[in-house]
């Protein structure tokens, strides 16, 4: 299984809005064949497995990190796919609740398969946007932000390239291209105009381009902002009343929502994003919208680079957080991961609510 979950791994890129998936053909300590799940649309991990495994298969044990899926989707059925090969025994990481009547497990059963569940939370975690989109009919929510050690953004003046080095920097287009859609707000656009595009180390690493989404809820947006290029499948959300002064550029397009107090209602724009195929959202923006998708309870993941330098009081803050009067009124996170990057240290943290 731990190999499995190594080569589920390696669609981080190129599966959405499929679950990463990966399997093992073995028979006792003999290993058979291997697959995962490559682009979606494709074959998915079993089927590449027992392609692998030829006739050797029958009667062997299949290693998959999720439930096979018994419903025809763009490819036919795994489970059965397992059936046919003769497979004798299935055993999986985690169980897909979306499959709803076309569980494979049945299947599998049905067919006199051996099927063992072994919980595996490595299975979990690596669908976690998956899992949020299924499950929670939201996506996964993760926030980027990169400060110094007194906790700001920026210099009061707005200058803030480069906080973090350039392997930082790189990291971050590597959790761009992890995630379905990078989020930013009309501010962010005015301020940077960002490009919002995946700009990997190693420019021959395949990935799917994640969807461009921006909050403008006025759409005071500049039309010759970067995210309005073509370059990648954008779509930018707005509020009533508000509509676009020119017609949209290719593979651009706006969607009208409604209001929640004086700002879009970021629930409703979850909901969309989590209809359009989104398993994970990475948010780049600026303090105040980053602050109140925290105060909707929408965020899932913090990642944050900490540089190793002080810009002092006149500097920008990182969050425009309510204040509190109570310590009891601060919100929880927990520490999953803190690593090096370059000169920087990243922190990845969530909400202790989450994880009870």
């Amino acid at each position: 299984m731990r190999l499995a979950l190594k080569l589920a791994d390696r669609g981080a890129f190129t599966t959405a809005p499929n679950p990463r998936v990966g399997c093992v053909i073995a028979n006792g300590d003999l290993l058979l064949g291997q697959g995962w799940h490559e682009w979606a649309g494709q074959a998915h991990a079993e089927v590449n497995a027992l392609r692998e495994a030829g006739v050797d298969a029958r009667g062997a044990t299949a290693y998959v990190t999720l439930e096979p899926c018994g419903g025809h989707g763009r490819t036919p059925p795994c489970a059965d796919a397992l059936i046919k090969a003769g497979v004798a025994r299935v055993v999986i990481a985690s169980v897909d609740r979306s499959q709803h009547e076309h569980h494979g497990v049945e299947r599998l059963e049905a067919a006199g398969v051996q099927v063992e569940h072994l919980p595996c939370p490595e299975a979990r975690e690596l669908n976690q946007g998956f899992f949020s989109r299924t499950e929670r009919k939201r996506p996964w929510l993760r926030i980027k932000l990169a400060m110094s050690l007194d906790g700001r953004t920026a210099l009061g003046n707005g200058q803030s390239k480069w906080i973090t080095s350039p392997e930082a920097r790189d990291d971050v287009q590597v959790w761009r291209a992890r995630a379905c859609a990078v989020l930013t707000g009309s501010g962010t656009l005015l301020a940077d105009n960002p490009r919002l595009t995946v700009r990997l180390p190693d420019p021959h690493t395949a990935f799917s381009a994640p969807l461009r989404v921006v909050l403008d809820q006025h759409l005071k947006g500049d039309a010759n902002a970067h995210v309005l290029d073509g370059a990648a499948p954008t779509l930018v959300f707005h509020g009533p009343g508000a509509q676009p002064s020119h017609p949209p550029p290719a593979g651009v397009r706006f969607r009208q929502v409604g209001l929640d107090g004086e700002g879009l209602d970021l629930r409703q724009v979850m909901t969309v994003l989590a209809e359009e195929g989104c398993n994970e959202v990475q948010v780049e923006a600026g303090p105040v919208l980053c602050a109140a998708f925290a105060a909707a309870g929408l965020v899932d993941e913090w990642l944050v680079y900490i540089a190793p330098m002080f810009l002092g009081s006149d500097a920008r803050p990182l969050l425009a957080l309510d204040g509190l009067t109570d310590l009891g009124q601060a919100q929880r996170l927990s520490i999953i991961e803190q690593c090096l990057v370059g000169a920087d240290i990243r922190v990845r943290l969530r909400p202790v609510s989450a994880l009870a």
